[in-house]
């Protein structure tokens, strides 16, 4: 049995890979499907977040630089949900969304949930598993939020507009 060696990289690269399916699954669309399509965004997170989960689970020093980059943007695109979105204050004073993207009440709880573990789990392979070296590449990510809030906010324009034209199964958040 191979041991994973950047076990909070994996888990940053499982919780990009849950909050695009549940997005898409909730009829709010993909990140990056204005630009590239339905297939085309498929394509990249198809191939980028595998590559991702490997290189971090064999975690040899050829892959310091990407997955510093990835877990600095996995953290900055969790972090932007709470940016972007109503929240309040749980409990243990960590922000809850309200609403966000389209989502219905029902849906915020668990989407919440994989906000919550995406963080952590970034937020743990910056602290734990990026190496010295690597860690302007981790900056770089997180200095990707700006650009992630502009893309959000583009997305949501355009899958409004995408929903009244032209309905479809993953646009049905924003129909009506």
């Amino acid at each position: 049995m191979t041991r994973i060696r950047r076990p909070f990289s994996v888990l940053s690269a499982l919780g990009t890979a849950a909050h695009h399916a549940y997005e898409l699954g909730s009829g709010v669309g993909l990140v990056l499907q204005p630009e590239l399509g339905l297939a085309g965004s498929l394509g990249l997170w198809g191939v980028q977040l595998p590559v991702w989960t490997a290189g971090a689970a064999l975690g040899s020093r050829r892959w310091d630089k990407p997955i510093a980059l990835w877990a600095g943007a996995g953290l900055a695109g969790a972090l932007v949900h709470f940016v972007m979105w109503p929240s309040r204050r749980t409990r243990l004073g960590v922000p809850a969304l309200t609403s966000a993207e389209g989502l219905s009440p029902a849906q915020v709880p668990p989407y919440n949930g994989i906000l919550w573990l995406w963080s952590a789990a970034s937020a743990l392979a910056l602290v734990f598993e990026v190496r010295r070296g690597a860690r302007r590449w981790a900056v770089a990510g997180l200095l990707t939020m700006p650009i992630m809030r502009l893309s959000a906010r583009h997305h949501f324009d355009w899958i409004r507009q995408e929903a009244e034209s032209d309905p479809a199964w993953w646009n049905r958040a924003f129909r009506g």
